[in-house]
C-alpha cells in the first residue's frame, strides 16, 4: 500500500493527539495570586470633542449640556442663558485599569464609552478626565485622541454598522498621577490566593514550596489560600522568595464539571466528567403552520360587495421515534460525547439529555447553566 507523506503526517498528528499530554502541569504564578499584587479599577467622566455631527443631541441629554456649559465657565466664558445646538460633542464614561505597583508618571491605556446618544465617536479627541478610584481618589488624568474600531454610515433608505463605533480606546492615554504603596519587600508572611480553589491544588502548591524551601514555609489555610512564609535561613526579601517559588510546576486537579450555555447552545465539558451506566433514548416533535390566505372579491358590477381576505391555515405534526441506547458506565468524556453524537442530537438536545442524565443520578459532574 502507497502512503504519501501527507498521509504519514496526519497520522502522526493523529497519534500524537491520541498520546497523553506531556508536562500538562502549570506554573504557580498561573495557579494563584499573590497578595496585594492586584489591578485597580478607574472610571471618570468626560467629554471628547471634535465629532463630525455624531455627538450627542443636546436637547436629549441635559447632563451634556451642563457639562460644557461648566467646562466653558472654568475657562472664563460664560453661555448658561444662551441655548445651546452642537452636535459635536459627547458625554463619555473613561474606565482603566490601575496596575500594581505602577508609578507617578507611567501611562496606562483607557477605554471610552459613550454616555448618551451619540452616533460615532470617531474623530474625536477626549479632553482632560480625572479618574478616581473606589475611595474617591484621583489617580490618573486620562486625555487624547480616540481610536474606534467600529464604524456606522447612514443614507435615507438604509445604513451599515460594524462593530461598537460608540466605544473607543486610547492607548497610553493616562499619566499615573498617585501610587499605592504597598511594600512587599518588607513582608515576611505572604498568601497565595488560587484562581480556581481546590483543596488537591492547594495541597500540591503547599508540597511543591516546601520541597524548594524547606518544610514548614508554606501552610494551606483553605482551599483557596495557601500562607507562605520566609524561611529563616532565606537571605532575600520578600520578591526574591516569590520570584523563586512562581515558577515551580503544579499538576492542578477541578471538579468534574459541566458548564451550558442555553441562549448560545455551547457546551463545555471537563476531562473528568464520567457517566453511570445509563440508556438514552431521543425523539424530536415537530409542529409546521403554514398560513396561505385567500382574497374573496364581489362580483362584478357590485354595488355593496367588498374585498376580503379569508384565513387558511394548515396544521400538521410529525414526530420521530427515538431508539433507546445505552451508554457505558465509567465512560470518559470522549466516549460520552460519541455516545451523544450517535443519537444525532442538536446541542439544544444534548442539553436537554444532559440535564436529564443528571436527575437520573448517572452524571458524576456538576452542571453549571450559564
Amino acid at each position: 500500500m502507497l502512503v504519501t507523506f501527507r498521509s504519514l503526517l496526519a497520522i502522526l498528528l493523529f497519534l500524537h493527539a491520541l498520546a497523553p499530554a506531556a508536562g500538562a502541569a502549570s506554573r504557580i504564578k498561573d495557579l494563584a495570586d499573590v497578595e496585594g499584587v492586584r489591578d485597580n479599577m478607574l472610571i471618570g467622566y468626560g467629554l471628547v470633542v471634535g465629532l463630525d455631527g455624531t455627538g450627542d443631541r443636546i436637547r436629549n441629554t441635559p447632563f451634556t449640556r451642563e457639562s460644557i456649559v461648566s467646562m466653558l465657565e472654568r475657562m472664563g466664558v460664560n453661555i448658561r442663558s444662551e441655548t445651546l445646538d452642537t452636535d459635536n460633542i459627547a458625554a463619555v464614561m473613561v474606565t482603566a485599569q490601575l496596575p500594581a505597583f505602577s508609578t507617578q508618571g507611567s501611562r496606562i491605556d483607557v477605554s471610552v464609552s459613550a454616555l448618551g446618544d451619540a452616533e460615532s465617536l470617531r474623530g474625536g479627541v477626549l479632553l482632560v478626565t480625572p479618574l478616581q478610584g473606589a475611595d474617591g481618589e484621583v489617580y490618573a488624568i486620562a486625555q487624547g485622541s480616540v481610536a474606534v474600531s467600529g464604524f456606522s454610515a447612514r443614507g435615507q433608505a438604509a445604513s451599515v454598522t460594524r462593530g461598537v463605533p460608540t466605544n473607543g480606546r486610547i492607548a497610553n492615554g493616562a499619566v499615573v498621577e498617585r501610587e499605592i504603596f504597598y511594600d512587599i519587600a518588607a513582608q515576611t508572611t505572604v498568601r497565595l490566593a488560587l484562581r480556581n480553589p481546590d483543596f488537591t491544588t492547594a495541597r500540591r502548591i503547599m508540597t511543591a514550596i516546601n520541597g524548594r524551601l524547606g518544610a514548614g514555609a508554606a501552610v494551606v489555610v483553605d482551599p483557596g489560600t495557601v500562607r507562605m512564609s520566609k524561611p529563616t535561613g532565606f537571605s532575600g526579601d520578600m520578591v526574591a522568595l516569590v520570584a523563586d517559588i512562581e515558577g515551580l510546576r503544579v499538576d492542578p486537579d477541578h471538579a468534574a464539571r459541566v458548564v451550558i450555555d442555553e441562549a448560545s447552545g455551547v457546551i463545555v465539558m471537563g476531562d473528568d466528567v464520567r457517566v453511570s451506566t445509563v440508556a438514552i433514548a431521543q425523539g424530536s416533535l415537530t409542529i409546521s403552520v403554514s398560513e396561505t390566505p385567500q382574497a374573496s372579491q364581489p362580483a362584478p358590477f357590485s354595488e355593496r360587495g367588498q374585498t376580503v381576505v379569508l384565513p387558511r391555515t394548515d396544521v400538521s405534526a410529525s414526530e420521530e421515534a427515538g431508539q433507546l441506547r445505552i451508554v457505558s458506565g465509567g465512560v470518559r468524556l470522549s466516549e460520552l460525547v460519541d455516545g451523544l453524537n450517535a443519537l444525532g442530537v442538536s446541542p439544544h438536545d444534548m442539553i436537554a439529555i444532559l440535564q436529564a442524565v443528571k436527575a437520573a443520578g448517572a452524571l458524576q459532574a456538576d452542571i453549571e447553566v450559564m
